[in-house]
């Protein structure tokens, strides 16, 4: 079958990598809901007990630890799959490595943030218990690579469990108890407690699946050789992470936070949909690393092709459906949200624009790291330079701070545009092959989607624009893609089997994997 096809051959049976890639996306999807259902609450909580304004001081604060966190993974995040395939030592001691090497690099980010506080707090008082932040810098770095190990074996569960169900419950549950006694500190208490606690849901799995590394000594000239090595994918995962943090930083620079408070829901609302790119990194990530060790780049690009279909076609129909009824859904989080009804449509149309590029970068980095690490940082100086471009002009020309803090959503969008194009041509140029998943049926169905979002949006009140509206659209949509693009690999990805049936409830156990999958 050829992926990039309007219309699928329906002869062609779905090969194993496939069915690999579809059962990975068919548990993380399970798991997108779950943290759907997680995250929702904790907006609610932020935006109507905390406060606008509250909630972009933490939003801020945040985006310095991630960073981090992101630095101090030196990579490894995406990388542990290629040194695991290539190991010449046990994979307990590799992940032992990754583990220390995470771990220097944590304590210089964490040293750096403890003396500087007013890097997570630039324009607030650092008071109470925000000390305790940085310590979330080892939590989600180990955590990343815990998860990442165990997705090499093909435990997606893992990730299922500590990602979708014990971080995002953990938050929503511990900022309203806090907020009984602090609205000051409630946020950051809530998201220390809810990263160390996804780590720990990550590591007991991760010991359970590889065991105590006997034998193992710190190796720092390795780990030194490891981090000088990654550094181009640590550059990339760093500036990956950047392009969906850098409009923040920007709208924080020239408004203020409850600007950036009503910003941040927008974007948390917005990448909602962009959890089901993340749900097929874990798998993605090594079926491509074993195929170019193979040196199969036609089955790569294939993968590409294929799972960039179902990541445009999946984003596509949520953000028309979220995007619609947009000022419905802002005014969920509360009546002082809905002025970013036009900033939280642009970023879910920057979702799909990302598509591309994020799923051919699982490929790139593989294949040709530095370019795509230069196509990166390009994309993130544009989106810097556009974002405050568009908020001075919009400024001068003298719309409201409502319509300025659309500027650095717009200008993700434009970056974003840049990056999947470039990257795409470039994975072309290596692998010999088309990688685009675009496919006319998306057309389609976005305009059956219009179709019923329209009317939905002019005469449906609020209320029902969420009950009846939103699961409108994405059947409109749905159908259309079902009965016009879907072929036998497409609607592999809905095939649940006993085996992820088994897998599904062992998300209140960590799952036990088979060497035999590795």
């Amino acid at each position: 079958m050829n992926a990039s096809a309007s219309v699928p051959d329906e002869n062609v049976p779905p090969d194993a990598d496939m069915a690999t890639l579809a059962r990975g996306g068919r548990l993380n999807a399970f798991g997108f809901i779950l943290r759907l259902a997680g995250s929702l609450p904790f907006l609610l909580i932020g935006g109507r007990i905390y406060g606008a304004e509250v909630l972009g001081r933490f939003a801020y604060a945040m985006l310095t630890v991630e960073l981090g966190a992101q630095l101090a993974t030196f990579g490894l995040r995406r990388g542990l799959a290629q040194l695991l395939a290539n190991a010449n030592k046990s994979h307990p001691c590799v992940v032992a490595d990754a583990m220390l090497l995470s771990l220097l690099g944590s304590i210089l980010c964490m040293g750096v943030l403890m003396a500087f506080p007013r890097a997570m707090f630039p324009n607030s008082q650092v008071h109470g218990l925000d000390w305790l932040l940085p310590v979330t810098v080892l939590a989600i770095a180990w955590t990343d690579i815990a998860l990442a190990a165990l997705a090499y074996r093909n435990d997606v569960g893992a990730t299922v469990r500590a990602r979708s169900l014990v971080q995002p419950w953990t938050i929503s549950i511990v900022a309203f108890a806090w907020s009984y006694i602090s609205l000051e500190d409630g946020l950051i208490i809530s998201y220390v407690i809810s990263t160390v606690a996804a780590l720990v849901a990550a590591l007991v799995p991760l010991i359970r699946s590889y065991g105590v590394p006997h034998g193992w000594s710190p190796d720092l000239a390795g780990s030194w050789r490891t981090a000088r090595k990654n550094a181009p994918l640590a550059a990339a995962d760093a500036v990956e992470w950047a392009s969906r943090k850098v409009d923040l930083a920007v709208l924080g620079l020239f408004l203020s936070p409850a600007f950036v408070g009503i910003y941040y829901v927008a974007q948390q609302v917005a990448t909602l949909p962009a959890k089901l790119k993340t749900s097929f990194e874990p798998v993605l990530g090594p079926v491509i690393a074993r195929n170019i060790a193979d040196g199969d780049k036609l089955a790569v690009a294939k993968q590409v092709r294929q799972v960039s279909y179902w990541i445009i076609a999946a984003q596509t129909g949520i953000a028309l459906s979220l995007a619609m009824p947009g000022r419905a859904v802002m005014g969920l989080v509360g009546s002082g949200f809905t002025g970013g009804t036009a900033t939280l449509g642009f970023l879910l149309a920057a979702e799909v624009i990302a598509a591309t590029a994020v799923v051919s970068e699982a490929a790139l980095i593989y294949v040709d790291r530095h370019r795509n690490m230069v196509i990166s940082l390009i994309m993130l100086a544009l989106e810097a330079a556009l974002g405050a471009g568009l908020i001075l002009g919009i400024r001068d020309i003298g719309w409201d701070m409502a319509h300025q803090a659309t500027g650095p959503a717009i200008a993700l969008c434009l970056a974003l545009g840049f990056a999947s194009i470039a990257k795409s041509l470039l994975l072309r140029k290596n692998l010999g092959a088309r990688v685009s998943g675009w496919r006319m049926d998306i057309l389609y169905a976005t305009a059956a989607g219009l179709v019923v979002g329209i009317p939905v949006r002019l005469y449906l009140p609020e209320l029902w624009q969420l009950v009846i509206g939103i699961p409108a659209i994405l059947v409109a949509f749905g159908v259309v893609v079902w009965t016009m693009g879907f072929g036998p690999e497409d609607r592999e990805l809905f095939r649940l089997r006993k085996a992820d049936i088994e897998e599904l409830h062992a998300n209140a156990a960590p799952a036990q994997v088979a060497d035999d999958v590795i």
